[in-house]
């Protein structure tokens, strides 16, 4: 796959947000759409500040993530401006000053202090469309987050620009980078804390300029969803590794997850091949038109076959879907929308207006439930996992004997299988963003 310039791409990205604001204020009945980068945050009782995190509503318009106390306005018919804080400080690095691929698109205003956005703003602010959270309330500009405008905005992020998936296509690469250092760290024997290291040191980015916290979990730990407490010491022996871990480019992030056996599981080396198969066939079956949901329990029932093939249910797939057998061993939802944010917005909304797409009844962990367009990219990712707790409530229910409890006796001790890949969706057959950069990797 060619990479694409991002700047060549940007201007075209930026008419779509001014007419997709444009709508949205209109909609909305504003004058102007204001979006403030957001503030810092400091702990209780204390003098420090919590990582900052940037307006996703901001870095939309602007490949900039740590530009705190900066605002763009948009005004239909003028050119958007962006109030640039750039603070005379000793004590800490302040931002670059304006440049890149943007910078011309822009009226450019640098402000030293927050307050001096006051004289830039709009005039005043009850015409104005206020995106951002409380902390960034300025004198009388209070975000307001008026749902008419936020409902259209964030609707159409599903649809992505080609700006924004040659972002995205970024941040595949440099996941993938991080994950092959990975999987050459578990190899050699190393402790979850080390490889998440080499995850970081191979991407080129710390723990908070990652799109979310590493899950790094050796052996039983991959039966733990969200795995993120990085053990000093790995365990013996060394059976099986789940990463779960991304990268950001610009703002946009990727989501990867693999998983590995250690040489000589060679049974578990199998059915993560069985999961992989299964996986790419659900990623094919991304096309528009096709609703998410059933994509979802179509998975249900791949990956139960993948069980009962295993000996581990004894029961039909359909019935472990019924009986809700398949949801002990595949409790998380298939995927989700992915783009500025890991779990993007708008998966359940019913229109650009609002309402909601209500999950399937015993599905309550899905994250998208829209019907599939052309420039939505979401993830696929099944799992299955061998977890106690779930696994007691199948035989409260009364459905222990759809299982085969030597089975999942055999495999507890590796944790678990999960296999994620991001996939544009198109007119045509369905884009995988990620297998394309391991084979660029491994190439």
């Amino acid at each position: 796959m060619i990479q694409q310039d991002p700047g060549a791409l940007y201007p075209d990205h930026l008419a779509v947000l001014c007419r997709r604001a444009e709508q949205a204020l209109a909609r909305g009945g504003f004058d102007h759409l204001v979006v403030p980068s957001g503030t810092l945050h400091y702990q209780v009782f204390d003098d420090r500040d919590y990582p900052y995190a940037v307006n996703p509503q901001f870095k939309a318009w602007l490949p900039l993530t740590r530009v705190p106390n900066s605002w763009i306005v948009f005004t239909p018919g003028k050119r958007p401006a962006v109030i640039f804080h750039q603070p005379f400080d000793y004590w800490h690095v302040v931002p670059d000053a304006p440049s890149g691929w943007w910078v011309e698109h822009f009226d450019i205003h640098i402000i030293r202090t927050p307050e001096e956005a006051l004289a830039l703003l709009p005039a005043d602010p009850s015409r104005c469309a206020i995106l951002g959270e409380p902390q960034s309330a300025l004198g009388s500009y209070v975000p307001n987050n008026p749902a008419p405008v936020v409902n259209y905005l964030e609707w159409h992020r599903g649809s992505k620009t080609p700006y924004e998936i040659a972002l995205m296509r970024q941040a595949q690469a440099l996941g993938v980078r991080g994950h092959r250092a990975a999987e050459a760290a578990f190899r050699n024997g190393a402790d979850e804390f080390s490889i998440h290291m080499a995850y970081c040191q191979a991407v080129g980015q710390d723990a908070n300029e990652l799109p979310y916290g590493n899950i790094v979990a050796l052996n039983e730990h991959a039966a733990v969803l969200h795995y993120t407490e990085l053990g000093r010491k790995a365990p013996q022996p060394l059976r099986s590794f789940l990463i779960d871990a991304g990268a950001s480019a610009h703002g946009y992030a990727s989501d990867i997850t693999r998983t590995y056996a250690a040489r000589g599981h060679d049974e578990f080396a199998a059915m993560i091949a069985a999961v992989d198969a299964a996986q790419q066939q659900m990623c094919a079956a991304v096309r528009p038109g096709f609703d998410y949901k059933q994509l979802h329990v179509d998975a249900h029932l791949s990956l139960m076959a993948v069980l009962k093939d295993f000996g581990v249910i004894k029961v039909s797939p359909q019935t472990a879907l019924e009986t809700g057998v398949s949801a002990a061993f595949f409790p998380h939802g298939i995927g989700h929308l992915i783009g500025l944010q890991v779990h993007d917005v708008a998966g359940f909304a019913a229109s650009d207006e609002g309402g909601r797409i209500e999950r399937p009844a015993g599905h309550p962990y899905l994250r998208l439930t829209r019907v599939l367009e052309p420039g939505m990219v979401v993830t696929i990712e099944p799992g299955l996992y061998f977890i106690d707790m779930l696994l007691n409530e199948v035989k409260d229910a009364g459905h222990g004997d759809a299982i085969n409890w030597d089975r999942v006796d055999f495999f507890r001790p590796y944790g678990g299988i999960r296999i994620e890949d991001e996939v544009l969706c198109t007119e045509g057959e369905a884009d995988n963003l990620t297998r394309p950069a391991f084979a660029a990797a491994n190439g």
